[in-house]
């Protein structure tokens, strides 16, 4: 079978499969699309197996998991805007300044690693190397460093009760 004459037998229903992959009929055309212009350049290699359609629907399927992949990790589901909160923006200034004066309590070195990670957004590696010292100082850093402020949010000694520490990226921290 030619590449031509399996376009002409098979496309219908790889376009059918991909969109019941997709829900959505414009992004099953781009996979299918995606996967069909390296099918092409591997056809001979294709035509030598035993299904050759099973192969390409295989393809198919990889092509979804790898957008789907991309795409997890790359946007965000939002809430309706019904469901944000109304706050008033001033309150926000004052629970940054809040919590960028506990902050400024903090010993230099557990400062550093709360900024470097929460701030900069890097690893535990990235600040071991940064920082000159072992992974495991900068995860010591980090518990107490977080600890302490959760005390100074918990027991009323920051201006702001209502003040949270950003959530850990990727499960990072344990406290």
């Amino acid at each position: 079978m030619t590449y031509d004459e399996f376009l002409a037998t098979r496309l219908a229903a790889l376009l059918r499969y991909a969109t019941v992959l997709t829900c959505d009929p414009h992004l099953a055309q781009d996979i299918v699309q995606n996967v069909l212009l390296r099918a092409q350049s591997r056809w001979r290699r294709i035509t030598a197996l035993d299904q050759p359609e099973a192969y390409v629907k295989r393809m198919v399927l990889n092509e979804f998991l790898s957008w789907r992949r991309r795409l997890a990790n790359r946007w965000v589901s939002l809430p309706p805007p019904e469901a944000l909160p109304t706050t008033d923006p001033t309150g926000a200034v004052v629970e940054r300044r809040t919590l960028v004066g506990l902050i400024a309590t903090l010993p230099p070195r557990q400062r550093a690693v709360i900024v470097l990670r929460f701030y900069e957004d890097l690893t535990d590696p990235e600040i071991a190397v940064l920082l000159d010292c072992r992974i495991s100082t900068v995860r010591s850093h980090s518990s107490r460093a977080i600890a302490t402020l959760r005390a100074a949010l918990a027991d009323g000694t920051a201006a702001a009760d209502d003040v949270l520490l950003p959530e850990p990226i990727g499960g990072r921290i344990h406290a």
